[in-house]
This record gives C-alpha cells, structure tokens and sequence, in this order.
C-alpha cells in the first residue's frame, strides 16, 4: 500500500486505458490534465514492464491541449527554437532554465492574477493600469534572459568584451565547430534582449 504522499501510480495498458491506482478507476487524458491543476502528484507506469513512462505522458497532455481552438500558448518562434535545441550542446542547461523559468512565473501568477482581475470591469482610466502587470511580465522575462546567459557564461571560456549581453556577439574564429554553434546561440540571445528592450 503506498505511503499518502507517495505520487498516485497511473497505469498504462497495451490497450492505451490509463488505470488511477488511488481510486480504482479509468481514467482519460483530461482527468490527468485536471489531476495536474489540483497539483496532485502522478506517476504513468507502462502496466507491463512498469517502466515510468510519465513524461511521454505529459507531453501527450500539452500536445492534446496544444490542438484544441483557442488553447495555444506555445507561440511558434518558441517552438522552433526548443527543437532546434535537440541534439545541440546547449540541450543540457534547457529543461533547467525552463524549469527555473517556470517556477519562478508561478511564484508571480498570484500577482499577476490580482493585478488583472483588478484591471478588468473598471474604467477606461483603470484599464489603462494594465500596463503595470504587462511591465512585470516583461521584468521577469528579462529575469530569465539574464538567467539563461549567466548560465551561458559557464560554457563560455572566454567572456566577450565590455560583458554587454545586448551588444550583438562579434563571430570569434574558431577551429573546433562548438565555437561556432555557441557564438551564433550568443548572437540569438543578444537578438531577443534587443526586442526585449525595444518592448518595454
């Protein structure tokens, strides 16, 4: 019998029915989707082999929720950005920055939740306030793109000169082709830190 805070076990059948453990019942995509929102922990174990096969599971989830009218919130240039990733050098340090990223919205959502409801059904002159929540939305973006390039700098041996990240990266000669895939990855970085500024 499982601990009570041990993660509810899921179970996966060949027939593709997910099984909830904890309450002894069939469960769909959405129930999990919704398990997820309450925070309830879930592990998804492949029925046959118990292999944890929670993260294709939860990648289903947002692929589901991603296809559904009016539910996107993966913009395209993201997209692109994230599968060029695989297979890259810089693909290590990626799901920790977008954890770190993600974990630090949340700890925002609350205040950025009471500043819009407060926004909405008021006056023009009251609308007109959206622009405070909208600002610190945009201060924590900046947050993780400085985030993002302190953890670049790890990787970096050399810093660039000055220490500018919004100063366009010179291409630098390199004889390995590492070089060249983190000079061009600097260059993008600096990119988005210039549309940043231009945003604010």
């Amino acid at each position: 019998m499982a601990a009570k805070d041990d993660p509810i076990v899921i179970k996966k059948y060949a027939n593709r029915r997910l099984y909830n453990t904890g309450t002894s019942t069939y469960v769909t995509l959405e129930d999990l989707a919704e398990m997820v929102k309450k925070g309830e922990e879930f592990t998804v174990q492949d029925a046959k082999t118990g292999d944890d096969i929670t993260h294709p599971v939860l990648t289903q989830i947002i692929f589901e929720l991603e296809n559904k009218d009016g539910q996107n919130m993966l913009p395209i240039p993201f997209l692109r950005q994230l599968i060029a990733f695989y297979g890259d050098q810089m693909q290590m340090i990626v799901p920790s920055f977008l954890e770190q990223s993600m974990i630090a919205f949340s700890k925002e959502q609350e205040r950025f939740r009471e500043q819009l409801k407060g926004a909405f059904g008021k006056s023009p002159i009251d609308v007109m306030k959206m622009a405070t929540p909208m600002k610190a939305l945009e201060e924590q973006t900046r947050r993780n793109m400085e985030m993002f390039q302190n953890a670049m700098r790890l990787f970096t041996p050399f810093p660039p000169a000055g220490g500018n990240a919004a100063a366009p990266a010179e291409p630098a000669k390199k004889e390995e082709k590492g070089g060249d895939d983190l000079q061009e990855l600097k260059a993008q970085i600096a990119a988005m830190q210039r549309k940043l500024d231009t945003m604010s």
